[in-house]
């Protein structure tokens, strides 16, 4: 980069991608260096500069598509992709949080924790230990595992509002000390420089990883789901007393189940922070255990696809109405109050319920 003073510029499509224009502002060659998509994950150098000439002469710099070259068009595939790594994501840690909603009939207000604790786990793994990335990504759902451990041994011995409310109380204890540690979690500023290991750097590399990770996860839950364990889980769901009377030991199944999604939960997290590149402490706060509770509820939680498709259909809601309108959370709400009223069972339960061949294909 050669010594010039550094401005910066916004490109934004109608119904496309933002982008983030970083470029070199010299008399003899002004031309644009890097290209970065706001998703938080694309920050690929464009394959050739652009020079100034081919920029418009305007002094509010607001480009549009019809102004920028074609080469800029390849940019909105990678942005889709990018959304496409966050649906993914999210879908693993909604699905692990319906795990125990489901089946083990435990409502967590306080799931996002242990997606923090992996995310956190990763991160600092990375920056602090010095760790490869694959390294600490394959340790973060360890890390969770193990808060999930801790919390689950006083949260199993509960039920109804009073694990709800632990549940939380227990995510507010970790968001507080990630919040308050400086010197360690960086605090309020987070981590910064979490990117994936050079093989990984591409968008389309990464996005397979993620595929490969996530459903190889959710593969793994609803094979789970169906074993002996699976069935136990659920037998102290429906009758606690008889399973109790036939050997089975409600309380320890269920703290199993409790660590076991922390530690999936955390392996969403950790993929989570490498995609962005940086955290902070809203990770484990409470509006993101909210946006878990609405991925299930959105998709159903009588299925193991409900979530799934919940998760896809919140996080692209969200996507489109922050670039449409500076007053999306309102609309957000909106939009799901309306979804909650015309589904009441969730999308995936409406058409179960009207689609028998549906529904005797969905998870239980």
């Amino acid at each position: 980069r050669a010594p010039a003073q550094v401005t910066t510029a916004w490109w934004k499509e109608e119904r496309g991608p933002q982008i983030f224009l970083d470029y070199n502002q010299n008399a003899k060659d002004r031309t644009i260096a890097a290209a970065y998509s706001l998703s938080g994950f694309d920050h690929a150098p464009v394959s050739a500069p652009v020079t100034w000439d081919e920029l418009p002469d305007d002094e509010t710099n607001d480009f549009t598509i019809n102004t920028l070259p074609a080469r800029f068009a390849a940019l909105g595939d990678r942005y889709s992709m990018v959304l496409a790594i966050d649906i993914m994501v999210f879908a693993l840690f909604a699905v692990s949080l319906h795990f125990i909603m489901g089946p083990g009939d435990m409502v967590s207000f306080g799931h996002a924790a242990y997606f923090g604790l992996g995310a956190y786990g990763a991160g600092l793994l990375l920056k602090q230990l010095h760790l490869p990335m694959e390294l600490s990504l394959a340790l973060s759902p360890f890390v969770a595992g193990l808060g999930a451990l801790l919390f689950g041994w006083f949260c199993v011995r509960l039920s109804g509002v009073y694990l709800a409310m632990l549940t939380l109380a227990f995510a507010q204890i970790a968001w507080s000390v990630v919040f308050q540690w400086d010197g360690f979690t960086g605090g309020s500023n987070g981590l910064i420089g979490i990117w994936p290991a050079s093989w990984l750097s591409g968008t389309v590399s990464f996005y397979y990883l993620t595929l490969l990770l996530c459903g190889g996860a959710v593969l793994l839950l609803r094979r789970i789901l169906f074993s002996p364990f699976g069935y136990a889980l659920r037998a102290g769901r429906d009758s606690p007393l008889r399973s109790d009377a036939i050997g089975i030991d409600v309380r320890r199944q269920q703290w199993f189940a409790f660590t076991l999604v922390g530690g999936f939960a955390g392996l969403a997290g950790g993929l989570y922070a490498f995609s962005k590149g940086s955290i902070s402490p809203e990770v484990l706060s409470i509006p993101r255990s909210v946006d878990g509770l609405v991925m299930v509820l959105l998709g159903g939680v009588q299925t193991l696809t409900g979530p799934l498709v919940g998760a896809a259909l919140f996080t692209w809601l969200q996507d489109e109405l922050t670039r449409l309108t500076e007053y999306w959370r309102a609309v957000m709400g909106l939009v799901i109050v309306g979804l909650v009223l015309a589904f009441p069972q969730g999308v995936v339960g409406f058409f179960a319920a009207r689609f028998p061949t549906l529904a005797s294909r969905a998870s239980r």
